[in-house]
């Protein structure tokens, strides 16, 4: 064994194997079988089985939704590969601690903050969606109440309650067992998403595409007249397919992933979650909606006589048991690295506390929100807010990264100055953040269009804001 091999082995880090707040050393890189593992196991899962009915409930036509999600999932995949990808195996830091480098200490709490909590909606979302398969057996339906933070009832919240434990408890064990778990339960949950989607055309006699548009279109129609009139176009849905995840690629959270990794390759890896989960996964998840208005359209009605996305009854009248079992562990594989990813952001906020400490945290809210079936039945909505929020602050990093040193201001300017907070960094962030949320919830805009324009604003801005601050000739 070579002198720098045993060297490196000695180099313990102080947070228990997670290198939160340093490089990752060579001997700790990960091959791209981790990554592929982990990206199919986190998107398809818990989030396709409530997203795929919701286009069908919201509108999208069948053409629209095949041709609009094959365009905005390359766009994802293309951007985690040649925007995340490259800055990640370059510096080989979490999210945090760049941020840290760049905005201060101070500045980046509110950032941590902010990300852990939506992070922890997220998450609690897919609590929720595993709560709903659990509760089957036991005649415990998941109902969406009407106000946005009712609850569903003392049983439905107990099932929530204990789900959250046990899935807090795997991603307490930090990286590796998140990987590990998401290999395990991956290849054999495609294989069972693949089965909804077969068995619900089946039980819809739809042996042809025209038949297909036909139920499909009967179906939107169904669902129309007992919730209202909704249309969801192509643009739509490349949209949302291409930034749902604008957090973890626009916004570089999957910086804190990628710095594991070993080659370039590891950064196709969310291609199997893309085209696996959110184009066959939502495709075949919407289908089992359409199975269950065409078959029986009354038991596709809620207790407020419309038309709701529950994923356990969907997947029981599907497959049954195994579809039950396929969307406990799905809501599980979401939740995990999620749950990972926001206890990282709280654990940055203390310094000298455990590993664990942060992603306890996490998982305390995340069970908390998952209690709300409400947050998760508004997801298409959601996952563009936070993308809206937390995409600003990925271009920040990507000008320090590329343009800083070119443009003639400081890279990393709070660690070069010694700054604790870095205004240009707040600014750049909430100037587009703020108008942004206004859209959204006053001015009804569909959150997903405002992401890339939220973006780019706050890349421009930090360059003026980073020449006026930090310029090398002041």
């Amino acid at each position: 064994m070579s002198t720098n091999r045993l060297e490196e082995e000695n180099q313990q880090p102080s947070d228990g194997g997670e290198y939160n707040r340093e490089p990752i050393p060579a001997h700790a890189l990960k091959s791209p079988k981790a990554f592929w593992g982990m990206y199919a196991g986190e998107h398809a899962a818990g989030t396709e089985f409530m997203i795929g009915p919701l286009f069908l409930a919201a509108g999208a036509s069948l053409n629209n939704l095949i041709i609009g999600l094959l365009i905005g999932n390359v766009l994802a995949v293309l951007t985690w590969r040649y925007l995340v990808l490259p800055i990640a195996m370059n510096r080989r830091l979490t999210l945090y601690f760049q941020l840290e480098k760049i905005a201060g200490s101070s500045m980046v709490k509110i950032y941590n903050v902010t990300n852990g909590v939506l992070f922890c909606f997220l998450a609690g979302a897919m609590i929720t969606v595993s709560a709903s398969a659990i509760g089957i057996p036991f005649n415990v339906r998941f109902e969406v109440p009407a106000q946005t933070f009712g609850l569903a009832g003392s049983a439905f919240t107990t099932i929530v309650a204990i789900v959250g434990i046990v899935i807090t408890a795997v991603a307490v064990g930090g990286y590796k067992r998140v990987a590990h778990f998401s290999n395990i339960a991956a290849p054999w949950m495609i294989l069972v998403f693949a089965a909804c989607g077969v068995v619900s055309l089946a039980q819809m006699d739809a042996h042809s595409m025209a038949k297909l548009q036909a139920i499909w279109s009967d179906g939107i129609s169904f669902v129309q007249t007992k919730n209202g009139a909704a249309d969801f176009g192509l643009g739509k849905i490349i949209a949302l397919s291409w930034l749902c995840n604008a957090a973890m690629h626009l916004g570089m959270a999957d910086l804190s992933i990628f710095r594991f990794a070993k080659s370039k390759s590891a950064g196709w890896a969310p291609s199997i979650g893309m085209f696996l989960g959110h184009y066959m996964a939502w495709i075949c998840a919407a289908l089992m909606l359409a199975a269950v208005i065409a078959t029986n359209p009354n038991a596709s009605l809620g207790a407020d006589g419309k038309v709701g996305a529950d994923p356990g009854f969907l997947a029981w009248n599907a497959l049954g048991w195994t579809g039950i079992i396929c969307v406990v562990i799905a809501g599980w594989t979401t939740a995990n690295p999620t749950i990972y990813r926001a206890g990282l952001a709280f654990q940055s906020l203390f310094k000298k506390a455990p590993a664990a400490a942060g992603v306890i945290i996490a998982g305390i809210v995340s069970t908390i929100a998952g209690a709300f079936p409400n947050l998760s039945a508004q997801l298409l909505g959601f996952v563009g807010t936070y993308g809206m929020i937390l995409g600003p602050m990925g271009a920040i990093i990507f000008v320090n990264h590329y343009f800083a040193k070119k443009l003639g201001f400081l890279e990393d300017a709070a660690d070069a100055t010694k700054s604790s907070f870095n205004f240009a960094v707040l600014l750049a962030w909430i100037i587009p953040m703020i108008p942004g949320l206004w859209l959204i919830l006053k001015g009804g805009v569909f959150a997903a269009y405002l992401v890339i324009p939220a973006w780019i604003i706050s890349a421009l801005l930090y360059i003026v804001f980073g020449k006026m601050f930090f310029s090398k000739k002041s």
